[in-house]
């Protein structure tokens, strides 16, 4: 029997088969490219039309061999979505096949949480750096204290201020080295006040429930539905003395936070003394109309506002802020050390520039732009070739989510690697004690520059149900 392989078998599979027994040969065929790692775990099989009219058989033969290949365990086979290779499928031995990150390079990224790099407004920032130098005091030059430049927080009081709703003096604003540092100091201070949990919303960065618990406190989860975090259940974990909320644009889930339940959680936080850590996670970024304020101007006393220029600007720059109640900020400063040893001069002094010059909020709305065309762009596309996915959330932010059929999760993610596209599905973020009742990707748009964007999103579209 002789083969012949197109490219990406996930799109055109040709085969030349002789033999009195088309079927059979069909499925050996099939066999022998599963085993050898040709068609890797996930990979999508054209449909029997399709692959019947390319070998020029009957379309009824093809789906009899898959039928028989879907009883094997070879495939898998669910109504409304494609034939796949399964995801345990034999294969041959690991030290035969190279693991698909060996002989597979990455051709387009998707993952979320990555800002168009390419984008980074270089003129501006240099302008920036060059004025804030020439107008830096000498003393800006020394190791500096926890709460970091002084120029920066006032900067930031009234950027917050005016953007976001933030109420905080200057005093109560802590530069840190972006969102994960502010955590890890929060964790501290909340250990050190003998608070034994953290409530987490049950999709969210692993990695945040990893600070925490290096802190020795345990991360009890919050429900999370069309309405954001089901904050009534704190009442339902006595131990948690603080929740860790992503309101504005709940990452990955991708809805905002009912104002009904904003207002709960701080009145649970007043009841309670507890604390609401809110990490503002895109909250520059809404596209179907102006961004929803933040919790923390609900009560400055009760919440801590986490934010970060990684999504905005970059995440290299290791930029980001706290604003601290008053009751907790001496115990943060003693937790991040006398001096701040942490973020540059330099770079705190230019954004506290980039910002009062105005180039900031120049760049923000360009990138609203930018990002909200991705968007729509991607949203269209799935819609047209792929219809069997629906896209859900906000229009916000630099991902969206998009829910799969059942069972496709894990091998749309694995067919992806194999075509050299990197994306994350919704399992990656959930909390381990969270029901796996939902099959999605978290897709981000932000990553691939203007020339590879189209390309990405066809590739996409390509691994798609």
């Amino acid at each position: 029997m002789h083969e012949e392989w197109a490219s990406s078998p996930s799109e055109d599979l040709h085969l030349d088969l002789r033999g009195p027994r088309l079927r059979d040969g069909l499925m050996e065929a099939l066999r022998d490219a599963i085993r050898s790692g040709r068609l890797a775990p996930g990979a999508k099989l054209p449909s029997s039309r399709t692959l019947g009219a390319d070998l020029g058989i009957a379309r009824n033969t093809v789906a009899q061999a898959y039928a028989e290949l879907v009883a094997e365990g070879w495939l898998t086979a669910r109504q409304g979505a494609a034939t796949r290779v399964a995801s345990r499928a034999e294969s041959v031995p690991a030290t035969a096949v190279p693991k698909p990150a060996q002989n597979r390079r990455q051709v387009h990224d998707l993952r979320p949480g990555q800002p168009d790099l390419s984008s980074f407004p270089r003129a501006d920032w240099l302008k920036a750096a060059r004025r804030a130098l020439t107008d830096a005091p000498g003393d800006a030059f020394g190791y500096g204290g926890p709460f970091g430049r002084p120029e920066l927080r006032t900067a930031l009081a009234a950027y917050l201020a005016r953007t976001r709703g933030v109420r905080a003096h200057p005093d109560q604003i802590m530069v840190c080295a972006g969102t994960s540092h502010s955590l890890e100091i929060l964790a501290e201070v909340l250990k050190q006040r003998g608070m034994p949990e953290v409530a987490v919303e049950s999709y969210g960065l692993y990695v945040h429930r990893e600070y925490l618990a290096g802190a020795g406190l345990r991360t009890p989860r919050l429900p999370v539905d069309a309405d954001g975090a089901v904050v009534d259940h704190l009442d339902d974990l006595p131990g948690a003395g603080a929740a860790l909320l992503t309101p504005s644009h709940q990452f990955p889930t991708g809805v905002a936070l009912h104002p009904d339940r904003r207002a709960a959680v701080v009145d649970w936080a007043r009841r309670t003394g507890g604390l609401v850590l809110e990490d503002d996670y895109d909250g520059e970024f809404r596209y179907d109309r102006s961004p929803v304020g933040a919790v923390q101007g609900l009560d400055p006393e009760h919440v801590a506002y986490l934010g970060t220029t990684s999504k905005a600007l970059a995440p290299g720059l290791r930029l980001g802020w706290l604003v601290l109640p008053p009751r907790i900020a001496r115990a943060a400063a003693e937790v991040k050390g006398e001096h701040d040893s942490y973020t540059g001069v330099l770079d705190q002094l230019t954004m506290a520039t980039f910002i009062t010059s105005g180039a900031y909020d120049r760049h923000i709305r360009a990138m609203r732009l930018h990002y909200r065309r991705r968007r729509d762009q991607l949203v269209a596309a799935l819609a047209e070739h792929a219809p069997n996915t629906r896209v859900t959330g906000l229009s916000a932010g630099l991902q969206v989510l998009v829910d799969v059929p059942p069972g496709e999760e894990s091998a749309v993610v694995q067919g992806s690697a194999w075509q050299g596209l990197a994306v994350h599905g919704l399992g990656m973020f959930r909390h381990p004690d969270a029901p796996a009742d939902r099959d999605a990707l978290v897709i981000g748009y932000g990553t691939p520059s203007a020339s590879a964007w189209s390309g990405a999103l066809e590739a996409l579209c390509r691994v798609l149900p």
